[in-house]
């Protein structure tokens, strides 16, 4: 799979959340969408990304993808 895809993906639905005023609202809109529309291997691959640092991805994708648990 590919990381760099997958943060560019993130990124992009953060970017679109990222209107809401509320930051913690926008992360748990991020996590919503991650766990509504992504499969569960993407779901793991972005979450071990982020816990190796989040490189690439916005404050904003990383804070709704560790969310996700």
């Amino acid at each position: 799979m590919n990381t760099q895809r997958l943060v560019a993906m993130a990124n992009d639905i953060a970017a679109f959340f990222a209107a809401d005023p509320d930051p913690a609202a926008a992360a748990e809109q991020v996590a919503t969408h991650l766990k509504k529309f992504w499969e569960p291997r993407m779901r793991e691959e972005i979450r071990r990304h982020a816990g190796a640092g989040g490189e690439g991805l916005s404050p904003l994708a990383l804070r709704g993808v560790k969310q996700l648990g």
